[in-house]
Formats: structure tokens, sequence, C-alpha cells
């Protein structure tokens, strides 16, 4: 797996040099401020845009950022379905007829976590990796100045911590933070496929790795979940833990394994 030793930034001008030396601070992270200074496969680039990781020896691949402005994840957000997505059949939001508190422990891009804040749920999220976790900053960031976009993401709340360790230590409390929905999204399994993988996946499986410690995550979830446990999973792959879950539901490539606590509609009395 490629490591990322140091970290590339370019940086337009002061101004921007002081909140991304904050931003690396709060993570941190060590600020390079010359090219030179980038060793590894992979660095963190600063420009106009926004903040990027790049493969410097793969130009082609490009940059991959967080944008929770314009892209795919803008135009979900306008015509993805509503309530009727994959994502909020699973966690229930049609029935709940309320604000959900949700906490997705495993964060990644944030693209379900910002869809499922954008349908009014308050969304908890925990990125472990300190480089994911500044991408998603700095995505958050910029999209505080839309305020159409800054509505929804007020209603995420990013931690860049390890959620198996933090889930586990709440759930041996006396006073446990408690969440409507906990939502897993762990690191697909490699498929052995020749098809090239999406670039995000491609980045994520060199500088995250396998997340090894998947199958931990369930019961302290279980623990933490008010009303239900939702975990993304490939489409024919095993059960997370090896716990067979209450329901499933299944969609071209992926599934949503659902372990109930309480129904939501009763939830509601």
């Amino acid at each position: 797996m490629a490591r990322i030793h140091e970290l590339l930034c370019e940086l337009p001008d002061a101004q921007e040099q002081e909140k991304v030396v904050h931003l690396l601070q709060a993570l941190s992270l060590t600020l390079k401020s010359s090219a030179q200074s980038c060793v590894g496969q992979y660095c963190l680039a600063l420009n106009e845009s926004g903040l990027s990781l790049q493969k410097p020896s793969d130009k082609k691949m490009g940059g991959l950022m967080v944008d929770f402005v314009s892209g795919a994840v803008a135009y979900r957000r306008h015509h993805g379905g509503g309530t009727g997505q994959a994502v909020a059949k699973a966690i229930g939001l049609k029935q709940a007829k309320r604000t959900l508190s949700v906490l997705d422990a495993t964060a990644g891009m944030g693209t379900d976590s910002f869809i499922l804040a954008s349908l009014g749920c308050q969304v908890t999220l925990f990125e472990r990796n300190p480089y994911v976790a500044a991408l998603l900053l700095d995505g958050l960031d910029r999209a505080s100045g839309q305020p159409d976009v800054h509505v929804v993401t007020q209603n995420m709340h990013l931690l860049n911590t390890n959620s198996t360790t933090w889930m586990s230590d709440q759930a041996q409390s006396a006073h446990p933070q408690l969440f409507d929905v906990v939502y897993l999204d762990p690191m697909f399994p490699h498929t052995g496929k020749s098809a090239q993988v999406k670039k995000a996946m491609q980045y994520f499986r060199d500088i995250v790795g396998k997340d090894e410690d998947a199958d931990a995550l369930l019961e302290p979830a279980l623990t933490l979940a008010r009303l239900r446990v939702v975990v993304k999973r490939p489409k024919n792959s095993p059960y997370l833990n090896a716990r067979t879950p209450t329901l499933s539901l299944e969609g071209k490539a992926n599934r949503f394994d659902i372990y109930v606590n309480k129904s939501i509609t009763s939830s509601l009395d």
C-alpha cells in the first residue's frame, strides 16, 4: 500500500497559506510549501479551486477533491429522487417523517452524508484518515460560501478520529451518546476484476487501504443506534461480522443491510 510521507501545498497567497496552515494543524499534518518537499506517490495540493489529492507520477489521473457545490453530488441533490433514494429508504427517512440524527462512522468522501443532510438529517461524520478528513474539511469550507449549499452542510459535523474506538468507548459508557441511525460504509473488498475502478476508489485503496477492522464496527454501532444500523455492502459480499441483518435492500451493485433495534414508526408514538 502506498504511503503519504509529506504534504505538498501550492499556496496562492498569504491568506490562503494561513487558512491551510490552520486546517492542517487541526489535523496534525505537516505543511510543506515547496514541490520538492512532496515525497511518496500522493500529495495534497492547494490552488484556487481548493484542496485536492494528487499523484504527481500520473498526471492523467488528475486530482481528487470533495466538491459539495457542483458536479455529481450537486446534481444528485437536485435530481436524485429525494427520500426515494436507496440510502434514504435504508435509514427509514420516509417512515420517520421527522429529523433523524445519523452517525456516519466511515465518511470517506462524504457523499451519502451530504445527501442525508440535504434531506434534513443531522449527520455526524467520522473519518480517521487525516488526508481524507482534510479534503472533507476543505469541501465543507468552500460550501460555506454558497448559501444554498451551506444550508445543507450546516447539518454535517466532521470529526477526524477513529470511529471504532470512539463507538466502543461510548458503548461502554454509563451515558453513551446515542443516534437514531448508525451508518456504516467500510471500504469495499477488492474484487480482482480487470476493469479500472473509479479514480476515488483507486486513491482510497492506496491511501486508506482495506478496512481490516470493519467487522468491529457493528456491535458498538448496534449499542449506539436507537432505531437501526445500516451497512452498505457490495451486492454479493458476506454480511458484516457474519451477522444476518433484519432485512436488506438490494441495488444493481450494492445492497443495504439493515439491523433494526426499534421500529421507526413506533418511535413516533
